[in-house]
């Protein structure tokens, strides 16, 4: 096409959202004219679907569940009065605490005021929290936040680091749902080493977010933590960011979480129209069934042309492939579903992959999301009535572009600023865009059996350990190669997993395991030393 028909083409295809402060640009997806009217059985059924999910219908067939992440920024739509005052009584408690805190009524045992908070938790539990707390955090935040993330003890000890004599004015919230999750634990129990190692305690400065009476729940009371508030069953961990355990943070961090929540609630509103060609969530998630046929066949990069939103490409990460991704449809046939998710941040973009997407294999396609509001205030010109911010534009439509030509597709979604009313919106945009397009290909979006299996896996692994270890111990100073300790103990198939058990072993002092070399790396001899 010429640039005057892709500008027909843009007139045509450009969705505008002035309630929510967005307009959503297809043109660059290469669909053809019928291709709305094709899928729009699908799409009523999908709209249909999504509505009975709302009005309490069961979501989670494994668990026999709701999902009602849209009820937590309108409690009026839960299906019960129990749901809907728990949901405000939890808001309400929220900022309660966090006035308390900021005003110093809750207090670091050393009479100063909390300065830090450490936010300890796993997949939905942190993804969502730092997203928004990178995404709109500054210089001005009442508490700085810092996460653990992962079970890594060299990335805790990073963060403690970083924390340094500030761990007395530090408050710690541990994320967990069923307060079992083994990184959760293990960071909180690296992080109350950590304060008894200075000298403080530990249930003096912390506060739960997990279920009722879940084991963290349970240790929180019997402990007398500061606080606890709930995460409920029918709200899970990757669609959790509005409630406690993405509010919570925020609004201790300073965050207006009343905005976050009401900019929700819009785009839920604007996402519920029936009519598709106006609804910017449904044509999102017709447009992923255009590019990837309905299977998978391409990737989903998502570019953001303002540092904040750096971290978006994770959570979406997350939030898509953990809900796409099975291998079951609902009928139990297999189909392998799944869109693979990934992202950097514009213009750092083009110097790191761009080159590959406009010249290497085309199995991709694009979102822009571009920021119209640069920063508060003026800009310098950093060339003649140039700025900083004209660049990244520049750079934005140039790569746009640069990958039209070569016959890369792409979407753009443009807002007008970075706010967290904005940052509300894009967080339920993407929700429900989720949830259609996982009726549009007839998967459930809303259990992660996968998920599961990998825990499960990895407790054959320490259980393993275990006998490999208690083995050693029991024959001190003798020295086993992996092979010779799978005979030993009965363990011939796990040969491959006892030998990467041994090397770690040997390449830390707490197992007192140690290695001496052999021939070839498989001869290695492991022993305890006593």
């Amino acid at each position: 096409m010429n640039k005057l028909e892709l500008w027909q083409r843009y007139r045509k295809y450009l969705g505008v959202y002035p309630e929510i402060g967005m307009m959503l640009d297809l043109s660059r997806m290469n669909f053809t004219d019928d291709f709305f009217q094709l899928m729009e059985p699908l799409m009523q059924q999908a709209l249909e679907q999504m509505a009975e999910l709302e009005r309490g219908g069961i979501a989670n067939g494994d668990e026999k569940r709701m999902v009602g992440h849209y009820w937590l920024r309108n409690p009026e739509l839960a299906p019960t009065k129990e749901i809907s005052s728990e949901i405000g009584f939890t808001l309400r408690a929220i900022k309660e605490f966090t006035e308390n805190i900021h005003s110093g009524a809750i207090s670091p045992p050393n009479g100063s005021r909390y300065t830090r908070m450490l936010i300890i938790g796993i997949g939905g539990s942190a993804l969502g929290p730092q997203f928004v707390a990178d995404a709109l955090g500054s210089p001005k935040d009442k508490i700085t936040p810092f996460f653990f993330d992962n079970t890594d003890p060299d990335g805790m000890d990073l963060v403690l680091a970083r924390i340094g004599s500030y761990l007395k004015e530090t408050l710690t919230i541990v994320i967990s749902k069923s307060g079992g999750t083994k990184e959760t634990r293990n960071g909180m129990l690296e992080a109350k080493k950590a304060y008894e190692d200075r000298g403080l305690l530990f249930a003096r400065q912390a506060v739960a977010v997990t279920g009722r009476d879940s084991e963290l729940d349970r240790t929180a009371a019997a402990e007398g933590w500061l606080a606890r508030f709930p995460m409920w069953d029918w709200v899970g961990g990757r669609t959790s960011v509005t409630s406690a355990v993405g509010l919570l943070p925020a609004a201790l961090q300073g965050l207006d979480i009343d905005c976050l929540l009401e900019g929700a609630r819009l785009c839920d509103m604007v996402t519920r129209v029936r009519e598709t060609r106006n609804n910017p969530a449904a044509l999102l998630a017709l447009m992923w069934h255009y590019a990837t046929g309905g299977c998978g066949a391409k990737d989903m990069v998502i570019l953001p042309y303002k540092d904040r939103l750096l971290l978006f490409s994770r959570y979406l990460q997350q939030l898509i492939m953990e809900s796409i991704g099975k291998e079951f449809d609902r009928n139990g046939t297999q189909v392998n579903q799944g869109i693979a998710v990934y992202g950097n941040k514009g213009s750092t973009d083009q110097h790191a992959y761009v080159q590959q997407l406009r010249e290497g294999i085309n199995n991709f396609f694009v979102t822009f999301i571009e920021v119209l509001k640069d920063r508060n205030g003026r800009s310098i010109e950093v060339d003649p009535g140039v700025t900083s911010g004209d660049y990244l534009s520049g750079f934005f439509q140039g790569t746009r572009e640069a990958l039209y030509e070569k016959g890369r597709e792409s979407i753009i979604i443009t807002v007008d600023e970075l706010s967290p009313r904005i940052i509300g919106v894009l967080i339920a945009l993407y929700e429900r865009a989720v949830g259609f397009y996982a009726s549009l290909v007839n998967i459930n979006a809303y259990h992660q059996p996968g998920v599961e299996a990998g825990k499960k896996a990895a407790g054959v692994v320490l259980e393993l350990q275990g006998k490999v270890l208690a083995h050693l111990q029991e024959k001190k100073g003798r020295g086993f190669t992996a092979e010779e300790l799978a005979a030993a103990i009965g363990a011939e198939g796990e040969v491959e997993a006892i030998y990467r058990i041994l090397l770690h072993a040997a390449a830390n002092p707490d197992h007192s395991v140690v290695a001496e070399e052999g021939r070839t790396v498989f001869d290695k001899k492991f022993y305890h030393r006593g």
